[in-house]
């Protein structure tokens, strides 16, 4: 395990968001260290990015954690219900963020099910298990993550991301960014990466 360093947070945006895929994300809850696996992200590359809530330099309490240093969370509620979290990207004072928005449950299996469902792991149906977390909504939930992990740093022994040396890389798709019709011509910017099953040779 080799935990990310504050380098890797701080280079371009794109690079980070690809590079995040295969990557493992550890958030330490009440003495358990909740792991899952990053299968698919969104790159908001700043104040000329239309689907980005920091475009055109809007710097408000909610956007202040994009104006950080890469390295820290990002972490925002949308329809009043759902929190999202974001790796906060390059440069302070530069607005760029990865969303998270699916993973794979990892361990321990039990305590994220509970998170997620209130029920362990085996007490789930398959169409549970597939949809586990596959939107940036259900890993919060999973990992409990909230807004009050919103501007903490991604360095810490409580709440950092990792890779595994021993895992081999990454199949890696590229797709428009999802639920941002707003966004013009940015809509279709291929800035959505996501892990590909590996076909069998």
């Amino acid at each position: 395990m080799k935990k990310l360093t504050k380098d890797f947070y701080k280079r371009d945006t794109l690079t980070v968001a690809k590079e995040l895929i295969g990557k493992y994300i550890v958030h330490r809850v009440k003495g358990e260290n909740l792991v899952c696996r990053i299968t698919e992200t969104e790159a908001y590359t700043g104040i000329e990015d239309k689907a980005c809530h920091a475009y055109q330099d809007r710097r408000t309490k909610r956007t202040e954690a994009l104006y950080m240093e890469g390295g820290h969370a990002y972490v925002f509620l949308i329809y009043g219900m759902y929190e999202c979290m974001n790796v906060v990207t390059e440069e302070e004072n530069t607005p760029c963020a990865v969303l998270l928005r699916g993973c794979r449950p990892i361990s321990p299996l039990d305590v994220l099910a509970q998170q997620r469902y209130q029920k362990t792991y085996q007490q789930l149906t398959n169409y549970q298990k597939k949809n586990f977390a596959n939107g940036p909504g259900k890993l919060t939930k999973a990992l409990a993550i909230t807004r009050e992990q919103n501007k903490k740093s991604l360095l810490s022994e409580e709440f950092f991301l990792f890779e595994n040396d021993n895992d081999s890389p990454p199949v890696i798709g590229t797709g428009p960014r999802i639920n941002i019709e707003y966004a013009q011509e940015y809509k279709q910017k291929p800035w959505r990466f996501f892990e590909m099953e590996k076909t069998k040779s």
